[in-house]
């Protein structure tokens, strides 16, 4: 748990994590609304950073969006405006219910690698026993760094006028270690042990957006890799993919004159299949060394770049090849 000085400069930045539930079918409109939103949010003094998070497995319909501000001023400008209040209006149908938020005042925002799995909770304190749920907290967090694949977390006081939660926000490097912590025997009893301190709590979790694809619990680095790095690995797999299928089912697909639609879907089917059970645990296992470096004094930033340097030989190489097989093949 991270307690930060006046003199840091981070300290004055407002978050404000927001739960919604999507009516079943709408998520396409919820994702337009939200770009809307977004779009919104950027133009309004302090703004600084945007994030939206698909349901992960605990609720296949709430979407977290998360909002950085600057400052809890400017925070509260946008979350008061009149703007924002005409887009809540607009989405009425979307949501199951109104929308839930929490400001987190303060704090730096994560590294990458940290972001793979966290967890947001946030708790009503029970009138007078704020000193006891501290302690109480202090207890939880000393259980939790026994934990595997614990990586860190913060704790965020109510902020007057605007969040009236205290809320604690813990990361882990991998889902099933998050799952492991929070289903445990000693969570359970360690929750027992606060409803003298808390009335209720809320558990959100957010994900990496390619996480399934990427599973380093026995690696030398443990944990996820950062999300650009990600990335770039499967693009390094997906090219090639979609080039040979494009190259061979996809000609056959045009001679059986299949609907351009159901070409695309059956395309991808092979191709998402292929990625996930056959190039990307492969390329995962060549690129170990970069995806999730072992901890070596002195030696990450070369890992880091000899690592990128080798994807983009990669990527140089399959432009050439498929470069060459594209003039040899198609009519000029």
């Amino acid at each position: 748990m991270s307690a930060r000085a006046s003199r840091d400069p981070t300290a004055d930045h407002a978050t404000v994590v927001t739960s919604q539930k999507v009516r079943e079918g709408r998520a396409e409109e919820y994702q337009r609304w939200q770009d809307r939103t977004n779009a919104a949010a950027s133009e309004f003094d302090g703004f600084m950073a945007a994030d939206v998070y698909p349901p992960g497995a605990g609720d296949p319909h709430e979407w977290v969006a998360v909002f950085r501000f600057s400052g809890v001023d400017k925070l509260t400008a946008w979350l008061d405006s009149g703007r924002r209040r005409e887009l809540l209006d607009e989405a009425q149908g979307l949501f199951e219910g109104p929308p839930t938020l929490e400001v987190l005042r303060g704090g730096g925002p994560a590294d990458e690698a940290a972001e793979a799995v966290t967890a947001v909770i946030s708790h009503e304190v029970r009138p007078g026993r704020e000193q006891q749920f501290l302690q109480w907290q202090t207890k939880a967090l000393k259980a939790q760094e026994k934990m595997p694949g614990y990586m860190g977390s913060e704790l965020f006081k109510p902020v007057k006028d605007v969040q009236k939660h205290w809320v604690v926000v813990f990361r882990f490097d991998s889902r099933q270690h998050l799952d492991d912590w929070l289903e445990s025997d000693t969570r359970r009893t360690l929750l027992q042990e606060g409803d003298a301190y808390f009335s209720s709590y809320d558990v959100r979790t957010v994900g990496s957006a390619f996480s399934g694809w990427f599973r380093f619990d026995g690696g030398p680095g443990g944990g996820v890799p950062p999300n650009w790095k990600q990335a770039m690995s499967v693009l390094l797999a997906l090219y090639p993919t979609v080039m040979v299928l494009t190259l061979t089912v996809g000609h056959e697909l045009d001679a059986l004159k299949v609907p351009a639609y159901l070409g695309l879907f059956l395309s991808n089917v092979l191709s998402v299949s292929a990625l996930t059970w056959l190039l990307m645990p492969l390329v995962n296992k060549a690129l170990a060394f970069w995806l999730v470096p072992a901890p070596a004094p002195g030696r990450g930033r070369r890992v880091h770049v000899v690592g990128a340097v080798m994807v983009l030989l990669g990527y140089l190489a399959c432009l050439a090849v498929f470069g060459l097989i594209t003039h040899t093949l198609l009519p000029h």
